[in-house]
This record gives structure tokens, sequence and C-alpha cells, in this order.
């Protein structure tokens, strides 16, 4: 196969699933799909040999790689994405690229610049400047940060419990939701319940959903939530747009702000409101396909 045609090869290595595709010109080659357990981004040599094990095991015996560009979730830094990408080759001595994930959206989105929107368990936003160095705003995790993504969200959203429960308000639908949610009796024990969490993320991500249901059933505090989440990601293009970056088009991804279209909507409303010449939009393929572009590039 490589006799004819170089093969590039995209890795999308996500917060709990890691896709990789490969191509001989348009020839497509492997697909393949596996839980990210393993990933280590911070261990440069430990990421590069995850990655050369997932290239061995999905690739045809015996076919290498021309070039690999990979997106990796906690790839937080050029300085760590270079670490990786030199601990990389030192597997297979081909052109590579590792960026964060979020550096996939645009490309996958068939686009040579613009921002990479993400907010699914946490949330965050990537670009670069004009001399193509990389920008990222957000990210910084449930506990200080990741307004807009699910875990942010439920932080807020029990803030909010506890402010109508400091001004002596009957539980509404969203508190009510929250408590059954965490298996606690009452609103004061979110707390505990929260702070107990082992991994505040995860755990606080997942119950999400409830907010959006509150929501739906009448709460005027889940309402706000949403719509502050919505003014949140906004606030993270105006960032980046206030440093320079060229914001014209939004590629928006992320498990929460897709699958809940108040949020989406809330996001766009206020995007428009700040930056009425942004143009944002889901991304509707998958971003793996930015790795695949990203690795053709650098071929």
């Amino acid at each position: 196969m490589q006799d004819t045609a170089p093969l590039v090869v995209g890795i999308d290595v996500g917060g709990t699933k890691t896709q990789l595709r490969s191509f001989a010109d348009d020839t497509l080659v492997a697909d393949h799909v596996r839980p990210s357990s393993g990933w280590r981004p911070h261990d440069p040599v430990a990421a590069a040999r995850w990655l050369a094990a997932l290239v061995e095991e999905a690739l045809p015996t015996g076919v290498r790689p021309s070039a690999l560009a990979v997106g990796g979730h906690a790839c937080e830094t050029p300085r760590q994405c270079a670490q990786i990408r030199d601990a990389l080759q030192s597997f297979f001595p081909v052109p590579a690229l590792v960026v964060g994930d979020a550096e996939l959206l645009v490309p996958a989105a068939g686009l040579d610049k613009g921002v990479g929107l993400v907010a699914g368990t946490g949330s965050v936003a990537v670009a670069r400047l004009a001399d193509g160095s990389p920008v990222q705003v957000g990210g910084w995790g449930a506990v200080l940060g990741d307004e807009g993504g699910a875990a942010g969200l439920v932080r807020e959203a029990a803030r909010a419990a506890w402010a109508a429960h400091d001004r002596g308000e009957e539980p509404d639908e969203l508190a009510l939701a929250l408590v059954s949610a965490f298996s606690v009796a009452e609103v004061p024990a979110l707390g505990a319940a929260l702070e107990s969490a082992t991994d505040v993320s995860a755990e606080w991500g997942r119950h999400a959903p409830v907010v959006f249901a509150a929501a739906e059933a009448g709460s005027a505090l889940a309402r706000t939530v949403i719509a502050d989440g919505g003014r949140s990601l906004a606030a993270l293009v105006e960032r980046l747009s206030a440093r320079g970056v060229a914001v014209d088009d939004v590629v928006v991804a992320g498990s929460t702000v897709l699958a809940q279209p108040a949020l989406y909507d809330a996001f766009v409303v206020a995007l428009a409101a700040s930056i009425p010449g942004a143009r944002p939009q889901p991304l509707r393929v998958a971003p793996v396909l930015g790795a695949v572009a990203l690795a053709r590039a650098i071929l």
C-alpha cells in the first residue's frame, strides 16, 4: 500500500475515547476506536509509547505511517506537545505533530483558521495568532473554571441552589433535582456531596442533564445557570479576540453543548451580542478528520 501512496495517520485522543484514522490518498486504510484509558500526556515517553502501540494495533501488519498528527486531551502547552512529538518520532521517524485535541476542530471543519471551542465535561477555546503561535483560554478544571462545561454547570447550579436556600426560598425544581442526583437529604448537604468526589470533573459532570431537565420543568434558577454558561463560553471567544486572534469562524464541539440546544442557543445569542461578526458552527464530522488534515499538511 505504501509503495503506491504515502500513508497519513490522524489520532484524536479524547477524554474517554480515542479514534485513529489513516488514509493512503483517499483510500481509508484504518478506522479504529478504543478507550483512552492509559493515556498519560504529562509523561511524554509514556504518552508516545501509548500512541505507538495504538498505531501498531490499528494499522495492517507491516504498514508504517508516512506522517502522523495527534490531537491529545490534556496536552495543554506547546512545550508539552513538542515533548510528546519528539518521543513519538523515536518510534516513527516521520513528520509528526502533536497538538491539544481542541485544535482539531478548525481543520476538521475544512477551515485554515478560526476558533475551536469545546464544551463537554470541561470547556476550552483555542486558536492561533497570525504568526502561527497557539493560544488557549479556559480549560482550568471543574474546581476553578470550565464554565459552560458539564461539571462547571453543576457547580454553578449548586451555588444557585445554595443562594436560594440562604434567601429563605423553598427548593425549586433545580434544587430538588440536585438533591436527588447526589442522593442527599436536603440542599445544605450538597456541599459535602460535591466535595467528596474523587474525580471531580467526571462525578460532577455526569449530573449536568438534571440542570437542563430542571430548566424545562420551569426552574428559573436553572435557566439562569444555562444562560450564564452560554455567556461564559462566548467570553472564551472574546478573550481570544482581545489577544489578537481572528475569531470570524468559531467551530463548536463537545458532548454538552451539542447535546443541549438550550446551552448552544445561549452561547450563540451571547456571542452575537459581544462579537457580531463571529460565525459559530457546530462540528458535524468526527474531530479525527482534523488530525488527518494536519497529517496531510505536514507531509
